[in-house]
């Protein structure tokens, strides 16, 4: 399989191959760790907790269920959020980070779970054509949204978990 998904069944499989390896990595992480600064942040010169990389991942997967909530509706959608510019994104990262900070990081692994869960209920919802033979937002198709916005990060938070495991633990 190449690394970026071309169909509904790639990324489907993309998706549950790096969730279930990124959950296990959460799982090792004590309790006590979850909110110590140990990983590049996505601003530069920051530094986020492992509990920050859950929270922007929920984000994003929720942004993912708003977009095609909002365009199947028909409705105007502000990507990448309101309030928010493609060349903000370590500003809107910073808020989700500030949205799910009080939460408990067990509560947080399970609206991680949960929101995953609802990102592939809506892929399994759709036809390979829906995901990939439309332009779905300027020149990307939605499954290509989706991918950016679900299994990428995942891959790319699971790096970033691994190395404060090793340092931290």
């Amino acid at each position: 399989m190449s690394s970026v998904p071309k169909n509904k069944e790639e990324l489907e499989s993309a998706i549950n191959t790096v969730f279930s390896k990124l959950m296990a990595d959460y799982r090792e992480i004590p309790e006590n760790l979850c909110r110590e600064a140990g990983i590049e942040g996505n601003i530069k010169g920051t530094v986020i907790s492992v509990s920050d990389t859950v929270a922007y991942l929920i984000g994003w997967g929720q942004l993912v269920l708003k977009w095609h909530r909002l365009k199947s509706k028909g409705q105007h959608v502000d990507f990448p959020e309101t309030g928010y510019k493609w060349n903000e994104l370590g500003l809107l990262a910073d808020s989700f980070h500030r949205k799910y900070r009080d939460w408990e990081y067990e509560n947080l692994l399970t609206e991680l779970e949960s929101t995953t869960n609802q990102v592939l209920t809506l892929v399994s919802s759709l036809e390979n054509r829906d995901l990939y033979e439309v332009e779905w937002y300027e020149q990307w198709t939605l499954g290509r949204m989706i991918q950016f916005n679900t299994s990428s990060p995942m891959k790319n938070m699971r790096t970033k978990v691994r190395r404060f495991k090793r340092e931290f633990t």
